[in-house]
């Protein structure tokens, strides 16, 4: 499926941002101008049933890697994925061969739950306001909540469907230069995945504080965790 991709910037170095389940290219409202300002052509993609791309009648892991494979170009010098966009990014980094890869609080840990409540916090994200945003992630940005509301209005719910069967999906080594960035909650990545990421190959630092959305909680410390990334 051909992607709606989101541009800004134009420098001669291309960024790929590719946001998590639920969200839109909106989700890196404030970290892409800051790419930009650093030279870089910013590419954000909005994953299929999500922000302006279309839905579709089936969805997973592979076919959200295929959808980046077909959208965007090969060689970027940076890409980096957010949770779901992280474990897509990861499936997609072998053909879309990035110069480096970072992978932010990827959702490759995930197997276990076997009934998630899919339908509810959907429910939830059609009624939600931006003050019970406000108080869920106290650290967000104005123009970090109107980009979750406006992604909750968005998104498809059948696009997290597949979670009722996901398995654990961490990767065997970097295919290239990888860092995993995890959040300072460490839900998904753990101490010792953290150790296991270290001994595949993977670079992996944590940002102390944070929650699972690290460049919303902590753009500072987001951004100054990918010194000599970007």
């Amino acid at each position: 499926m051909k992607l709606k991709v989101h541009e800004t910037g134009g420098g001669d170095r291309t960024a790929v941002l590719i946001h998590g389940i639920m969200a839109s290219a909106g989700t890196w409202c404030r970290v892409a101008p800051l790419l930009a300002a650093r030279g870089y052509r910013v590419l954000m993609p909005d994953l299929r049933g999500h922000g302006e791309s279309p839905h579709a009648a089936e969805y997973s892991p592979e076919l959200f890697a295929a959808d980046l494979v077909e959208s965007l170009p090969t060689g970027a010098d940076v890409a980096i994925g957010h949770s779901l966009g992280a474990l897509s990014l990861s499936l997609a980094a072998a053909d879309l061969r990035p110069a480096k890869a970072v992978y932010s609080d990827p959702a490759w840990k995930i197997g276990g739950d076997a009934n998630p409540d899919i339908e509810g916090f959907a429910a939830f994200t059609k009624r939600a306001t931006a003050e019970q945003i406000r108080k869920m992630a106290p650290k967000w940005a104005d123009e970090d909540i109107a980009a979750e509301l406006d992604g909750y209005a968005r998104w498809d719910v059948g696009a997290a469907r597949w979670l009722r069967e996901a398995e654990d999906m961490i990767p065997d080594r970097p295919v290239v230069p990888s860092l995993v960035q995890g959040a300072g909650d460490r839900r998904l990545v753990p101490d010792d995945l953290a150790a296991d990421l270290r001994a595949k190959g993977f670079a992996v630092t944590q940002v102390e504080g944070t929650g699972h959305c690290v460049h919303r909680d902590d753009l500072d410390g987001f951004m100054a965790s990918l010194e000599g990334w970007i």
